[in-house]
């Protein structure tokens, strides 16, 4: 589900050798006073590894005085999956086809044979963990191995490294779901995983944050409470963290999925209206 790798890194937990070159969106922050910091798109996962330091990408680093991600512990895949293990679990859970509409059931069969799971066995797990379980079967050619916010967290040297979120948070999100919301989001990864491919790591490497905001209104997002759970309330709660470590001279470099970029909810625009001079670089 392409959607999840511009949203949340640790929905999509599959190399080309040739790395594959992105000029990616990027924006400088500024208040009154001169404080600067920074916000990069990026993409949690690729088919390939990426050629994302660009020029602009290298001074900005040079410049900051720590890096702000979604979470900092993506390399350590054993206790992020922990973490979801723990969340996941719920006994006494029907069917995966009985937590879908009708209409759906054909192609929730499709990415069930496809990922090799049966319907009966996601009876011992929540309706939303079973939906990422099924996103990630459905972007198999994609590695969060080859994504961004990765390959920055070790390639961070003397800079720190800040959570933002971090994976319990981040997986919190979708377990405090009403059930409702959960098979929303179910239906949605079903219905995307059957849609062709629209290449949006193309938009994201190409910078096109005009195709990136045509996403965020689409799919999941599209459900009001769903786009409040995992975009709106979280830019709010970022936009403010980011704006006290710009005022207080951090020089943040703020790499989170490009999506939070995107549109009149996005970070630019948040930070903007708190008043915040927030220009496109790159």
């Amino acid at each position: 589900m392409r959607a999840l790798a511009f949203l949340l890194p640790l929905a999509l937990l599959a190399c080309s050798p040739e790395p594959r070159a992105a000029h990616p969106a990027l924006w400088r922050i500024t208040d009154a006073q001169g404080h600067a910091g920074w916000l990069f798109g990026t993409i949690h996962s690729s088919d390939r590894p990426l050629k994302w330091r660009t020029a602009g990408v290298d001074a900005a680093l040079k410049q900051s005085g720590a890096i702000m991600v979604e979470v900092g512990n993506l390399a350590d895949e054993s206790e992020v999956a922990a973490t979801f293990a723990r969340l996941a679990r719920s006994e006494g859970e029907p069917p995966l086809s009985s937590r879908v509409p009708a209409k759906e059931r054909p192609a929730l069969a499709a990415l069930l044979k496809k990922s090799g799971h049966g319907d009966d066995d996601f009876a011992a797990m929540d309706t939303w963990a079973a939906a990422l379980t099924l996103a990630r079967a459905g972007a198999e050619d994609d590695d969060a191995r080859n994504g961004v916010d990765r390959a920055l967290i070790a390639q961070a040297g003397r800079l720190p490294v800040v959570e933002l979120e971090g994976a319990a948070a981040q997986l919190g999100l979708f377990d405090a779901l009403p059930e409702r919301e959960q098979r929303g989001l179910l239906a949605a990864v079903v219905t995307e995983a059957a849609i062709p491919d629209r290449d949006l790591a193309k938009s994201w490497r190409t910078g096109d944050m005009k195709a990136i905001e045509a996403e965020t209104r689409s799919g999941l997002l599209a459900d009001p409470q769903l786009r409040e759970v995992l975009f709106t309330g979280r830019n709010r709660r970022w936009s403010a963290r980011i704006g006290e470590a710009v005022g207080a001279g951090e020089k943040p470099f703020v790499a989170v999925g490009a999506a939070h970029m995107a549109g009149p909810q996005g970070l630019p625009a948040m930070l903007t209206a708190q008043g915040f001079t927030v220009t496109r670089v790159e």
